[in-house]
């Protein structure tokens, strides 16, 4: 008998029917024997419902007002399952964020965990219950709620499996794992039966929407194994864990696209010590996460200083800048959005050579102008214009053969 944490998206939960699906899925496991604690999001659609009201009420809601809000769409989806398992005979019981003890620093709409104390949960498992568990929220020290931001019901889920030594967490999802490619963009992706905590954090933080790069990072911490299953269909799904042998043996596992970019240049920038810190110090302070910076080569005592921001943050971004643009005199600020970022990942990157010059050999020979480059051990990233993401996809996947079994 195994300790398993499972968590259910936002699709998976979509409507009463999915809920009856899900519910019956954690009635077979407990038949089978094993102890469960199931996270849940919101219903679709419920989240971006709760925006547009909190919009219609003012154009700049508070942000501790935004979270105490948005923390409703979780409880509604968790009281309903735990309703419908009940009815089935199974003792399960709902609880929020803040009853399992998930406590977060007060960043919200974006807050971190801090620590999961979990007593409620251990309680509920050794009288036989269910707990069912409101992802995407906590409380701060304060005792007010506050939300995790984007992924955050997978971050929850990890953080439980973690705080209760679990055997497994399986994140049930409306696809059935982790692909070399999105399948709508490269028709002829395949599933990974098997991927690492550090390229899977790749991948997440370059635009696979499968994982949130913040609840890998977390796995990664505390060894905690994932896995990523279909909630629509039976199968095998992807197992995030540590990195093995066999995973070198390729040098590119996934290709990557991200739309969610977008850049700023500052122009005439005066080229001294102490000026990147004054640039990105108020960005940080704003907790806007900037990807790949540039700076030219000094002419006159003046460089221009480009960088990425997500396009959610571009506009805050901007504000900042242009302020700080104006306090050290530099000329002006432009801002390009029609960018994108693609990239590849894979740990054996560290063993074959050869991998970034390919990668600008096959985007030169489909007419694809770089932008902007970033590498790390196991990662290439260009930016493009966006209009020709697709086929930047399509090109690098089929020239380093991902779509062939390994």
């Amino acid at each position: 008998m195994a300790l398993i944490v499972q968590k259910y998206g936002g699709t998976s939960v979509g409507s009463v029917e999915r809920i009856h699906r899900v519910a019956e899925q954690v009635a077979d496991a407990r038949r089978a024997g094993h102890d469960l604690v199931v996270v849940l999001s919101a219903m679709s659609g419920e989240t971006d419902r709760l925006v547009r009201l909190a919009h219609e009420v003012t154009p700049s809601p508070d942000e501790r007002e935004m979270d105490m809000l948005l923390s409703t769409g979780e409880r509604v989806a968790i009281a309903l399952l735990a309703m419908d398992l009940r009815g089935r005979g199974i003792n399960a019981r709902s609880y929020t964020g803040r009853q399992v003890g998930i406590i977060t620093d007060s960043r919200h709409t974006k807050a971190r965990i801090a620590r999961v104390t979990a007593e409620r949960i251990r309680e509920a498992l050794a009288e036989g219950i269910v707990p069912i568990v409101a992802g995407f929220q906590g409380i701060n020290e304060r005792s007010d709620v506050t939300t995790l931001g984007r992924g955050g019901s997978d971050l929850t889920a990890v953080a439980l499996a973690a705080a209760l030594k679990a055997d497994r967490c399986i994140i049930y999802t409306d696809v059935d794992g982790v692909y070399t490619a999105d399948p709508n963009i490269v028709p002829s992706a395949r599933r990974l039966d098997k991927v690492s905590y550090e390229e899977m954090l790749e991948l997440a933080s370059l635009g696979a929407k499968v994982l949130q790069s913040r609840s890998v990072e977390f796995a990664a911490r505390h060894g905690v194994p994932v896995e990523v299953k279909s909630s629509f269909k039976e199968g095998q799904g992807t197992l995030v864990t540590k990195e093995d042998a066999d995973m070198e043996r390729v040098a590119v596992s996934g290709v990557t696209g991200d739309r969610n970019q977008a850049k700023i240049t500052i122009v005439g920038v005066p080229d001294r010590p102490g000026i990147a810190a004054r640039i990105f110090g108020p960005v940080a302070d704003a907790n806007i996460v900037v990807d790949m910076i540039i700076q030219n080569v000094s002419q006159a005592a003046l460089t221009d200083i480009s960088f990425t921001v997500p396009r959610a943050d571009l506009r805050k971004a901007v504000s900042l800048v242009q302020r700080v643009a104006k306090e050290i005199d530099a000329k002006s600020v432009a801002v390009t959005e029609a960018i994108a970022k693609v990239s590849l990942v894979g740990v054996g990157m560290r063993l074959h050579s050869g991998v970034a010059a390919r990668m600008f050999e096959v985007l030169s020979r489909e007419g694809v102008n770089i932008m902007m480059i970033s590498t790390s051990e196991i990662k290439i990233s260009c930016v493009i214009d966006e209009k020709y993401l697709e086929l930047a996809v399509r090109a690098l996947h089929a020239a380093f053969g991902l779509d062939r079994v390994a």
